[in-house]
């Protein structure tokens, strides 16, 4: 499966961003996604998690209640939604797929498809 990320951009803190991953060359529905992100200078880090029909999700401590997981295996599209962006937001944020895989998987290892990331930089 090929993943394609975008929405990114640059947002004052407080603002909002939502960033799709669309995927192709798969059934999408077979496939857990994951959100890691990337901030300057720092190796990756999980951000969440969608199960394979959307019904459950897993969100990292720094981003619970800000960030919102979801999927519309219709459009083969996950979808992050992002509200009260910080500063410490600021990253590139790619998104994963893994076959049969579930919300549990939280470790970059555990996923095999990768998207080619998109840049969120939030300012103060």
């Amino acid at each position: 499966v090929q993943l394609q990320a975008s929405g990114g951009g640059l947002v004052q803190a407080g603002g909002s961003l939502r960033l799709s991953c669309v995927a192709s060359g798969g059934t999408f529905r077979d496939y857990a996604v994951g959100w890691f992100r990337q901030p300057p200078g720092k190796e990756h880090e999980f951000v969440t998690a969608i199960s394979l029909n959307g019904g459950a999700t897993k969100y990292a401590d720094s981003v619970k209640g800000r960030f919102t997981n979801s999927r519309d295996n219709a459009k083969n599209t996950v979808y992050l939604q992002m509200d009260s962006l910080k500063p410490e937001d600021t990253a590139v944020y790619y998104c994963a797929a893994t076959l049969y895989g579930s919300s549990r998987n939280d470790k970059p290892g555990q996923y095999m498809y990768w998207g080619q990331g998109t840049l969120v930089t939030v300012s103060s």
